[in-house]
């Protein structure tokens, strides 16, 4: 009997302690489990007779009082028992994590980020504006998080999205996971619409089932974004397009050697993206326009309507159409300026969706601007470069004598659309296929071992990404490389 009272007492104060708190906790996916050897009285109950159960909740005494299924829980029949059981935890960040997420703290405080990160308007305006363009066609929420997490980090002014409501979401979830990290101003986010049949609002398609087994699959081979998938099984392809990653660029289009992929184009409708202009979380709006036609542009302007009333500031994205391009723009803005109530900026649209190609992709865009920054006709409105933009397209400015950063002091109220001197030629540089390539590698080896996963709970690759977004972005923001440069 005395036995017993003690074998109780024993089992009582585990559970006491347990209930005051002293549990293990930790990460799931680590796999960590801690071994409790405790011995406990037995109190077999009716129609509980096995010899060994997972997950039962009614062989040990323990698991009746705290009313807890214990895994792996065994019992052989005999009041005493030696009980050894594995028990799964939510274990704390291992110590390596935590190291790894304070190194991402600290490059983002010594690199300044918190203190120099200064307003969109105040950073086109000094020549310094970085957008990330996530692609207008480009949906996988995923990925979107952590780019926009990452970039965030890194100091970017605008994050430019399809405009999509799961989307917009995703962008805004990943500004705040990087502001929980580290506190930093919010980039504005701006969804791209367009207003004709345009490169950027188009999808690739084709049926597997057409595919021949014993092709070599070029189009998988060249698509940049994985947006290609097959497998052989039973005889035929399966797979296909993965649509949401599809941001139709149209590498695939010329490879396929037996031309059965096509490109599906479409507009984004007028109702939907007024709505999404009226959330508080979207900041901005981007018009792809070719720049030839007026009416399309019109009509989307006219449907937009009192939600252009919410907008920070209007991007226009055109082509360079030679010499009718200086008036095709003063059209544009003729037809915007009456209802033109915020910032608006031109987008120089080089060689769209190239920028991950090579060197040579970003001379286009610093030819556009060239012919623009030195001509005095083309309307107000900010001058940013994309299509094409990479790693040397900075170089590439500075070479022409565009890329003057201001040195402007002081921030103030900021005239809507002002020509000031003061203001540098270009306002700054928008990355898309680039930015999405060099970030997009991190991502690829970390979903590799670890599945789709939120970057911050893989600090080290935070870190990685990190410092692969703070090399572009610093091209612009003139960060000091030596302090993120392996």
């Amino acid at each position: 009997m005395a036995v017993r009272v003690v074998f109780f007492s024993l089992v009582i104060v585990t559970v006491m302690l347990c209930n005051l708190g002293l549990v293990f906790s930790g990460n799931l996916k680590t796999n960590i489990s801690i071994s409790f050897f405790l011995l406990l009285i037995l109190a077999p109950q009716p129609g509980n007779d096995q010899a060994t159960t997972n997950g039962c909740s009614c062989s040990c005494l323990l698991s009746r009082i705290a009313s807890l299924p214990i895994p792996n829980c065994r019992w052989d029949g005999s009041e005493l028992l030696l009980l050894c059981f594995n028990y799964p935890t939510a274990a704390t960040p291992s110590s390596r994590n935590n190291k790894c997420l304070q190194k991402v703290k600290d490059l983002v405080k010594t690199v300044g980020i918190p203190s120099i990160a200064t307003s969109p308007p105040v950073s086109l305006q000094r020549g310094n504006w970085v957008k990330l363009i996530c692609g207008a066609s480009f949906e996988d929420a995923v990925d979107i998080r952590n780019l926009s997490l990452v970039y965030t980090l890194a100091g970017v002014d605008c994050i430019d999205c399809a405009a999509d409501a799961s989307v917009v979401s995703a962008v805004n979830e990943g500004i705040e996971a990087a502001r929980e990290i580290v506190p930093l101003r919010r980039p504005w986010v701006m969804i791209s619409v367009n207003d004709d049949e345009d490169l950027h609002f188009r999808k690739a398609e084709f049926d597997p089932n057409d595919c021949p087994l014993d092709c070599s699959r070029p189009c998988e081979i060249v698509c940049p974004a994985n947006a290609i998938s097959l497998e052989g099984a039973a005889g035929v392809l399966k797979g296909g397009v993965i649509t949401e990653r599809c941001y139709g660029c149209g590498r695939c289009l010329p490879v396929c050697p037996y031309d059965k992929i096509r490109a599906i184009t479409y507009i984004r409708d007028v109702s939907a993206t007024a709505e999404l202009l009226r959330r508080d979380d979207v900041d901005a709006i981007e018009i792809h326009t070719s720049g030839r036609k007026t009416e399309p542009f019109k009509e989307l302007w006219t449907g937009l309507g009192d939600s252009m009333g919410y907008v920070k500031i209007v991007a226009i994205s055109l082509p360079h159409i030679g010499d009718s391009t200086i008036s095709s723009m003063n059209m544009l803005y003729s037809i915007m300026q009456p209802n033109l109530h915020c910032f608006n900026l031109w987008q120089l649209d080089g060689r769209p969706m190239s920028g991950d190609i090579g060197r040579g992709a970003t001379r286009e865009a610093i030819s556009f601007a060239v012919c623009l920054a030195s001509d005095k006709d083309r309307p107000l409105g900010f001058l940013q470069l994309a299509g094409g933009t990479n790693a040397h397209t900075v170089d590439g400015l500075k070479r022409e004598g565009l890329f003057q950063v201001s040195t402007l002091t002081k921030e103030g109220p900021i005239p809507m659309n002002s020509s000031s001197s003061r203001h540098a030629l270009i306002g700054g540089v928008a990355y898309g296929g680039y930015a999405r390539k060099i970030v997009g590698r991190v991502l690829t080896s970390m979903e590799s071992q670890n599945g789709l996963a939120l970057i911050e709970d893989h600090p080290e690759y935070l870190l990685m990404a990190l410092t692969e977004a703070l090399a572009l972005v610093g091209t612009v923001k003139c960060y000091d490389t030596n302090l993120y440069a392996s």
